[in-house]
């Protein structure tokens, strides 16, 4: 029986696999037009199982296709680079050539005229700098005359844009000649959890297949990881539910250690200050690809340019694991928190919550404790964390040690996917649906609210609570002030935290 693969290519005869065929035809059109042409995209787009599925349709044409991988060759000598070089084409293509050195490697090519030949390099840019060129050049000088010998086409494969290392005004590898392989589609992934469905007695009901595509913004193999996992942990469940996708969103938010994540969060610290930007402010970036740190970051699969041509986040699941990872849990204040909490005062006679006399605590607590406990201390004593990140983390910290006093629940942006920062806090059978901003500007506060109404209403809650953080040093118009308001049929209830900007 076939199963969800979430390591390396897909191999259709173990794998679900799905072909991609609009994609394959762009592929193989490129080839027919002899062009050399780069593939790039992060890790987990499925890029090998595409171009395994590639090679498999041009082999049926009799194209002989060496796809060879040089990760980890970044050290390797020439001498063994050649010697494999060499030994992967004749086993690919059946030839004979002899490992003499990169030029003449693809002098003996250019000499056979009796084959179509296609080479797919993957992992590029694994391969030693110190001769990268020289095999680039060696290509350009047999692409030249590529209509008179075996070497139809070179694609080059890699995580990076690889498009920017080889392309200069002789370059076979033109910027025109990338062709992207994006993430799959939702009927893509629909598609492939019905593999499973059709071969199994097993059914994904129509809401995990929604969540699935949402949390993982159709990332092939994120979507193959988050099925395995549900099948896995529920094998003889008849339809997969809600409450159990749940359960996995949980174990990959909290539990789960994910090589991709890890990458990324390394990526991450090192852009520290540009990520929180994306975390905590409503600043629109404009995406330039030619910006060092839009570049690392998004060539790593975290962020995107928007409809609007912003910057993204990509996937909302390593926007989830970002927010937490960047977290102060060991400053204290937990703990300092719960010791002030009674928690009798926060319910009325009826036991319905106080939502007054939490905000007005906090306000409390914030006036007492500032922020400076939530800001992330470099080696050197300075604060390396933007001060909005503080605002934010503060809020929660609180809101969290309270509901653990109250016997409630708390989701940050539980299963949501919604805004910057929002959370649920579920508390004697009642559900509110925060939302948290620092304060921009009057349209982005308006547009906060109109927002957060119909995040309530998406949620069937008619109640929502707005708490904006509002400098003490700058004028307000008229509206900007707490109160309750009916939008869009939801009760909207605005609280303003004043703090001053130049205290810390």
């Amino acid at each position: 029986m076939r199963y969800f693969n979430t390591s390396g290519p897909n191999i259709a005869e173990e794998h679900y696999t799905i072909q991609r065929h609009e994609l394959i035809k762009k592929g193989i059109k490129l080839v027919e037009r002899k062009r050399y042409f780069t593939i790039w995209a992060p890790r987990q787009t499925g890029k090998s199982t595409y171009f395994l599925q590639l090679a498999k349709e041009l082999e049926k044409q009799d194209y002989k296709v060496a796809h060879i991988s040089f990760e980890g060759y970044t050290t390797t000598s020439i001498d063994v680079f050649t010697e494999e070089l060499v030994y992967q084409l004749n086993d690919f293509w059946k030839t004979n050539l002899i490992a003499t050195g990169v030029s003449k490697i693809f002098n003996e090519i250019s000499k056979i005229k009796d084959k179509k030949c296609v080479l797919i390099i993957d992992e590029v840019e694994g391969i030693n700098p110190e001769y990268f060129g020289t095999f680039l050049h060696s290509i350009r000088r047999v692409y030249h005359s590529r209509y008179k010998h075996c070497l139809q086409s070179v694609i080059l494969v890699g995580v990076k844009n690889i498009v920017g290392v080889v392309n200069d005004n002789a370059s076979p590898f033109n910027i025109t000649d990338n062709l992207n392989v994006p993430y799959f589609t939702e009927n893509e992934v629909f598609e492939l959890l019905g593999l499973h469905e059709n071969e199994t007695d097993q059914k994904f009901d129509k809401s995990v297949k929604n969540k699935i595509c949402q949390i993982t913004a159709n990332q092939p193999g994120l979507v193959n990881g988050f099925a395995n996992k549900l099948i896995d942990d529920y094998p003889d469940k008849k339809v997969l539910d809600y409450n159990d996708y749940l359960k996995v969103e949980h174990w990959y938010l909290n539990i789960a250690i994910d090589k991709n994540f890890a990458n990324i969060l390394n990526k991450a610290k090192n852009e520290r200050r540009f990520v929180e930007r994306l975390l905590f402010t409503e600043d629109e970036i404009p995406f330039k690809i030619d910006r060092e740190s839009i570049k690392l970051l998004h060539t790593n699969g975290l962020i995107k340019e928007d409809k609007y041509g912003y910057v993204t986040f990509w996937v909302p699941f390593y926007k989830k694991r970002l927010y937490d990872a960047f977290y102060p849990y060991t400053n204290g204040e937990n703990k300092y928190i719960r010791r002030t909490i009674f928690a009798k005062e926060y319910f009325n006679e009826n036991g319905d919550l106080k939502i007054r006399k939490l905000i007005d605590t906090y306000k409390d607590y914030v006036k007492r404790r500032g922020f400076k406990p939530f800001m992330q201390r470099d080696k050197k004593g300075n604060y390396k964390s933007l001060k909005e990140s503080a605002l934010i983390y503060s809020f929660e910290t609180y809101i969290t040690a309270t509901m653990s006093e109250l016997k409630g629940k708390i989701y940050r942006e539980a299963d949501t996917g919604l805004g910057k920062s929002d959370m649920i806090i579920n508390i004697a059978n009642n559900e509110f649906l925060i939302e948290t901003k620092v304060y921009h500007s009057a349209s982005k506060f308006d547009e906060g609210k109109d927002q957060l109404a119909y995040y309530c209403k998406s949620l069937g809650l008619d109640k929502g609570i707005y708490i904006i953080f509002s400098p003490e040093n700058i004028k307000y118009p008229e509206t900007v002030k707490e109160q309750i308001e009916i939008i869009n049929e939801v009760e909207i209830t605005t609280y303003l935290i004043k703090y001053d900007e130049t205290k810390w």
